[in-house]
């Protein structure tokens, strides 16, 4: 059983988002039904869009930062009920067996997790997934999350992608009450960095090549604000930090960070998919036992963890609302890094 859905989509590579009705499954005994509020905008919806990673299945409906309200469950269901507000991000299943999913690392499953859209539902009838910019997702319960009811409920979505891919990496190396963090990049994943960082306690460095990101930088939390192309500012900074969150999504050279690790620091890649360029030199690892190491955005317990700190410090991303139908003048401006620092969908717009 299926019933039709609203939403945008891109039909091909090259040709813009578009208005698409497709079909969606009928619950399921153990599936969520969510009326969609807000989809945020993330860089990997429109690398999708525009199969910038070779992996895209058109069409193609984005988004895999939703939030909403329940509007049926299941037979089955026991974690929600009609009404709660809920959010769904970047994955809908996985394996659930395998050693990396009972861990609550689903994101690293084995075999593969099932991605919120462009992938497969492999538990049902090899329908595709579709994403958030539609009115309605079905999702089975396990994958459904609980938003914190005192958050600015617009502001909450890219908690979901952005807010998780800094925080796990906060989470793993055990970032707390004295910690020193510096953060490569303020954009979507760069102010989130800086706002759970200072909020678990951490003492925060933004690493920028502009010199104007100075007074957003300290207005979000952070202590201190390094140009990283200035020899004698990185200098200042040398044996000093235990993590750094770099958050550019291109190739760039590492080298000028890498000396600014304290013994045993780790510097974490959460926004380059792809090659490192210029190579990396060992000396500086192996002589401080520094490391490079990548994650890749949260399983659902440590998602849930990080919406229940956000709402216990009241803790949402700066956002800019939009109209479903501004979705590709959005996308041209996210090319531009013009936003700060999410853009955010009011999804009741698709039913003008």
């Amino acid at each position: 059983m299926t019933f039709k859905v609203k939403g945008f989509a891109a039909l091909d590579p090259k040709s813009p988002l578009v208005p698409y009705t497709f079909e969606r499954r009928d619950i399921r005994v153990d599936d969520v039904e969510i009326d969609i509020l807000y989809c945020g905008v993330c860089h990997s919806d429109l690398h999708q869009a525009r199969n910038d990673w070779k992996s895209s299945i058109y069409p193609v409906v984005p988004g895999h930062e939703i939030v909403g309200r329940v509007s049926r469950v299941g037979d089955k269901v026991t974690k929600f009920k009609v009404g709660d507000l809920v959010g769904v991000g970047c994955l809908v299943d996985s394996c659930r067996h395998c050693h990396p999913c009972e861990q609550g690392l689903e994101q690293y499953c084995d075999h593969g997790a099932v991605l919120t859209y462009c992938d497969t539902d492999r538990y049902g009838d090899n329908t595709p997934t579709f994403g958030g910019y539609s009115e309605k997702i079905v999702v089975t319960e396990s994958f459904v999350l609980s938003v914190p009811e005192n958050l600015d409920t617009k502001a909450v979505a890219p908690l979901l992608c952005a807010g998780i891919t800094t925080w796990s990496p906060l989470h793993h190396w055990n970032i707390g009450k004295g910690s020193k963090v510096a953060v490569i990049g303020l954009g979507g994943l760069g102010h989130m960095a800086i706002k759970l960082a200072v909020a678990l306690g951490a003492e925060v460095t933004l690493f920028t090549r502009s010199a104007g990101k100075e007074q957003d930088a300290l207005r979000l939390g952070a202590s201190r604000v390094v140009i990283s192309t200035d020899e004698k500012q990185m200098a200042s900074v040398a044996n000093t930090f235990d993590l750094i969150i770099d958050t550019v999504p291109y190739t760039h050279d590492l080298k000028p960070y890498v000396p600014t690790l304290a013994i045993s620091g780790t510097l974490v890649l959460v926004g380059l998919i792809g090659d490192l360029e210029p190579s990396i030199t060992t000396v500086p690892l192996v002589l401080g036992r520094r490391s490079i190491a990548g994650s890749n955005i949260g399983g659902i317990k440590e998602t849930q963890e990080m919406l229940d700190f956000c709402g216990k410090h009241n803790i949402v991303p700066d956002v800019e609302m939009i109209n479903i139908q501004d979705i590709n003048h959005a996308y041209e401006r996210m090319l531009k890094s013009d936003v700060k620092y999410r853009f955010v969908i009011d999804m009741q717009s698709l039913k003008a």
